[in-house]
């Protein structure tokens, strides 16, 4: 590359490294070497030299095939792939509910084979996080964790986005609203049962019914049924999001109660699902893959030397034939 170029390994490295230093002459006779042999610079030998691998990690805490089939995670690792684009930054998909599979992670990051962390899906108290934290490179959660609030995040907007949900259901006339509600072990889960909270304690409501859900589809169903079965008076249901939302508009029809006549949904997403339900739902939108994006960019400014903020992204109502 060199000798190809007319200059000095030293100045042919700074060129490659986009160092500063180098003449306007030479850096153009050496980038016009790149292009004529092809050249890409080996990433183990650039690895060496700055202590740097250039990989991100997104460790999400779960193997479930199921987490997989819902679309929420799909669009979030497309908005990272995006923002990556940018970048010469590589992205690794760690899953981190075995034993195993945490031992490895732990391996990953103790030999340095990451730059820098995304996690996503934490419940609890996540084994993820002390990982992390024990070894401290630079980490952006997706979404918050249950316990602690991290230094850097990107969330939405998910108590306020709620209690548009259920603001909505009151508006409609609804008084006997009951919640399906997401899983009680994580922060997002907890965040939109209490949005729901707000929107019936300031119309001066109290909770009509309350039933645990799991995210899935089965498990909104099974929530539906058992709403049904002790409270067969309900009007409106606030679901924590659309794959549960699904669940419940089929046991509803299976029931023989019209949506949203005699009872109105509305449910949180805004994903494809939500414009297949019959009828379609009214959810609370929230940008997922612009989540995904904005992780990227936040460890890209971390891996970079700067200090972003947390973000919180907005939710709006997006209103169809379900409520």
């Amino acid at each position: 590359m060199a000798a190809r170029a007319g200059v000095s390994m030293t100045a042919a490295s700074r060129v490659i490294n986009n160092a500063p230093y180098v003449s306007p002459a030479k850096r153009a006779a050496v980038e016009k070497a790149i292009r004529e042999l092809g050249y890409a610079p080996s990433r183990s030998a650039r690895a060496l030299a700055t202590r740097k691998s250039g990989v991100v990690a997104l460790a999400i805490s779960g193997d479930d095939p199921a987490l997989f089939a819902d679309p929420f995670f799909a669009h979030v690792i497309v908005g990272i792939s995006t923002a990556l684009e940018e970048t010469e930054l590589h992205l690794l998909l760690c899953l981190g509910a075995s034993g195993r599979a945490q031992a490895r992670f732990k391996g990953l990051l103790g030999t340095r084979a990451v730059d820098g962390v995304m996690l996503i899906a934490l419940r609890g108290d996540d084994p993820l996080v002390p990982v992390v934290e024990r070894f401290g490179l630079p980490t952006v959660y997706g979404g918050r964790p249950l316990h602690g609030e991290p230094a850097w995040y990107v969330d939405v907007d998910n108590r306020g986005g709620a209690r548009k949900g259920t603001d909505h259901l009151i508006e409609l006339g609804r008084t006997r609203i009951a919640t399906i509600t997401g899983l009680p072990d994580t922060e997002v889960g907890q965040a939109r049962h209490l949005g729901y909270r707000d929107a019936m304690a300031t119309a001066g409501l109290s909770p009509h019914a309350v039933e645990a859900g799991d995210f899935t589809v089965a498990g909104g169903a099974a929530a539906m049924t058992a709403l049904l079965d002790t409270h067969a008076d309900l009007d409106a249901v606030f679901v924590a999001n659309d794959n549960m939302a699904a669940g419940a508009v089929r046991v509803l029809r299976e029931r023989g109660r019209r949506v949203p006549d005699d009872v109105a949904v509305v449910g949180f997403d805004d994903l494809e699902i939500a414009t297949r339900t019959d009828p379609p739902l009214t959810t609370v939108h929230q940008p997922v893959r612009a989540l995904g994006t904005e992780m990227a960019r936040m460890l890209t400014a971390l891996l970079a030397g700067r200090e972003p903020s947390p973000l919180i992204l907005p939710t709006r109502l997006v209103v169809r034939a379900s409520a």
